[in-house]
């Protein structure tokens, strides 16, 4: 017997098996994506809330607020709260227009721990973009 006849062996089942396994990796991703999408993972990102820099001014019980920069925000979606509790809305805040650069807000009577500026945008979810200790 020789061995050159033994190990000489047919070359052509490793085409097929390399194929196989690269359908089958096709199949597990297109899987993975469609599943997401079905499962609603795919929904859950959606816009952030909006990039703005507030400063605030106390002048005794009265917080001042004002809009330094970044993007315009409508009044709206906008809601003053003191220790978790509204104060005032963006409607107060701007009678109704949209808030930009300069635009400045007096609250009158604070008193608690934090005053925070919370975005409610069109999702539902609420966003505290900005904060300031009370003094």
């Amino acid at each position: 017997m020789e061995f050159k006849k033994l190990f000489a062996g047919d070359d052509r089942a490793v085409s097929p098996v390399i194929g196989v396994i690269l359908m089958v990796a096709i199949t597990v991703i297109l899987a993975a994506v469609i599943g997401t999408f079905v499962l609603g993972l795919g929904e859950q990102v959606g816009p952030s809330a909006p990039q703005a820099s507030f400063s605030f001014d106390q002048a005794g019980s009265d917080v001042t607020i004002s809009h330094d920069g970044g993007d315009k925000i409508e009044g709206a979606d906008l809601e003053i709260r003191v220790d978790g509790t509204a104060v005032a809305d963006g409607e107060q805040y701007t009678d109704g227009s949209t808030i930009g650069a300069g635009n400045k807000h007096t609250v009158t009577g604070v008193s608690g721990d934090e005053l925070q500026v919370v975005y409610t945008g069109s999702s539902g979810k609420e966003s505290i973009i900005a904060s300031y200790q009370i003094e």
